[in-house]
């Protein structure tokens, strides 16, 4: 994997107040702190220009540009989230219009809809997806590819999967941003949208979700653009 290096992006000059908007220098993202790559996330952010503080409670969510949920084990980010009263508070923020990207766990955490949900386990929502838990299988099935992504960027983007989720649905207001072979999924997994292929990063409106991990291989891209959709 290459290393990381310091990169500038288009700082914001506006903050999201509600549907309002009040001039920033440059935009403040939350990182989902209960569990997962945060301080990975920290430390990108950090270099493209960004502050960053971290999300633990509800209080936490105030003057936030953005927020960003991490890649970790999503059964715990969701029963620690609504322990903590959380949960309510984070749906609340997505409903009123704050930008989120969700990586790996992330991205479950802001599925409608999870097709495989240990006992109990519930989501944040927002996405109108519907997502498969470990779909590509297991820690040693990781892999990592190069993803065309033309909608966010020129380049091949540098992906890894580490017990990655899956789009298995998508409703019309979602856009698919990049696919890998559907050759790819575990065993008895079936993908219902492009056949031959499986959605890994999906945008709709204000949220971003990708099935891989961009905090831990150096290519910035996906951050970049979750920046540039803040800065509108």
């Amino acid at each position: 994997m290459t290393g990381m290096t310091s990169e500038s992006c288009p700082r914001s000059e506006a903050r999201r107040v509600g549907n309002g908007t009040e001039a920033v220098s440059r935009p403040t993202i939350g990182v989902f702190a209960l569990q997962g790559d945060v301080r990975e996330h920290e430390r990108v952010l950090a270099a493209l220009g960004a502050r960053t503080t971290l999300v633990r409670a509800a209080g936490d969510l105030a003057g936030l540009d953005g927020l960003v949920i991490p890649g970790g084990e999503s059964s715990v980010m969701d029963k620690l989230s609504r322990l903590l009263g959380l949960a309510p508070a984070v749906r609340a923020a997505i409903d009123d219009g704050l930008p989120v990207y969700g990586t790996c766990a992330g991205m479950i955490m802001l599925a409608d809809r999870i097709a495989n949900p240990i006992t109990g386990q519930q989501s944040l929502g927002g996405l109108d997806i519907t997502v498969q838990r470990n779909a590509f299988g297991s820690q040693v099935d990781s892999f990592e590819t190069r993803l065309s992504v033309p909608a966010v960027s020129e380049d091949p983007v540098h992906a890894v999967f580490i017990r990655a989720p899956a789009v298995l649905q998508a409703g019309p207001g979602v856009d698919v941003l990049a696919s890998v072979p559907a050759e790819r999924l575990e065993s008895g997994v079936d993908c219902g949208l492009v056949p031959g292929s499986v959605p890994v990063a999906v945008r709709q409106g204000n949220l971003l979700a990708t099935s891989f991990h961009p905090e831990v291989t150096g290519d910035w891209t996906f951050h970049r653009y979750f920046l540039g959709m803040i800065a509108g």
